[in-house]
């Protein structure tokens, strides 16, 4: 098989979609990260004002969801599952998306680089009639 026929057929698929998607994701998450740091910089002082309060209160809410743990672990087993699933086909389509949008170009390159690696094919001398009367 070329590498061409290898390539298409990796691009054919769900996980590298996904795979794809989820790095577009991951570049999407990590340019808003400095906005984010800087905000939560400037309320510094206020979150640790009010920090001895939530805690008390995720305290309370722990135990109560302590209590019902095992009557919801099922539930968000499932819950979990089916956003799992949702998930991995939102990915898939982000990076079909982007594997689209850039691929242009690449696929131009990739089968210009497959063509050269490719062994030429040797073709059959011929004998012509001077070489048939010397023999």
């Amino acid at each position: 098989m070329t590498l061409a026929t290898e390539v298409k057929k990796l691009t054919e698929s769900k996980p590298f979609y996904a795979v794809a998607g989820v790095g577009d994701y991951a570049v999407e998450k990590l340019r808003g990260l400095p906005d984010q740091l800087q905000k939560l910089q400037s309320r510094r002082s206020e979150l640790a004002k009010d920090l001895p309060v939530r805690a008390r209160s995720y305290a309370d809410k722990a135990e109560g969801i302590a209590k019902e743990f095992p009557d919801r672990a099922r539930e968000y087993a499932d819950h979990l599952a089916h956003r799992a699933t949702v998930a991995y086909e939102d990915f898939a389509s982000r990076g079909r998306k982007v594997v689209s949008k850039v691929s242009g170009g690449a696929a131009l390159e990739l089968e210009e680089v497959s063509a050269a690696a490719e062994p030429r094919v040797a073709t059959p001398v011929r004998k012509t009639r001077a070489s048939k009367a010397k023999a």
